[in-house]
């Protein structure tokens, strides 16, 4: 059977799609395990995240939630309508206090403990991170630049 010019021209194009997408499909599978979702305590709540879920969770260091075991530390990060407990070990950030933004990264156990292997707090007085500064503006309840007064 002979192909015309045409129909060589087209199945080389279609085998070059087909190539492209299952190129583009494996990346996409090799990334899906260095991804990592935000949340603040509401939105987590919300979605009932398991044990085996990784994600970055934000909002503020609640007030006198602190309490530290040598260099374990376990403290409550709000949005003001949800808190969850953070368990963490290893040295804080220097910039890390009682009511300021924080993010930590980890998972929720089964007691709904969320165990953090890295907390990030606000580097100076006007930043916040991205995710946390909205979810608060959300909620009403953003104090940094651009703040709406009540």
């Amino acid at each position: 059977m002979k192909f015309t010019r045409k129909q060589r021209r087209l199945s080389m194009i279609l085998a070059g799609l087909a190539v492209l997408a299952v190129a583009a499909g494996l990346s996409l599978y090799a990334l899906s395990d260095a991804i990592v979702f935000f949340f603040t305590p509401a939105e987590a709540i919300a979605r009932n995240l398991g044990p085996e879920v990784r994600f970055r969770l934000g909002g503020l260091v609640a007030e006198g939630s602190v309490k530290r075991n040598g260099a374990a530390v376990q403290f409550t990060v709000t949005d003001t309508e949800k808190s969850i407990q953070v368990a963490y070990t290893g040295q804080l950030p220097d910039l890390f206090r009682e009511g300021q933004g924080v993010v930590a990264e980890g998972s929720l156990t089964r007691d709904g403990i969320f165990k953090a292997d890295t907390v990030l707090a606000k580097h100076d007085e006007t930043y916040m991170p991205k995710e946390v500064a909205d979810a608060l503006k959300k909620k009403g309840v953003w104090q940094g630049r651009g703040a709406q007064k009540p």
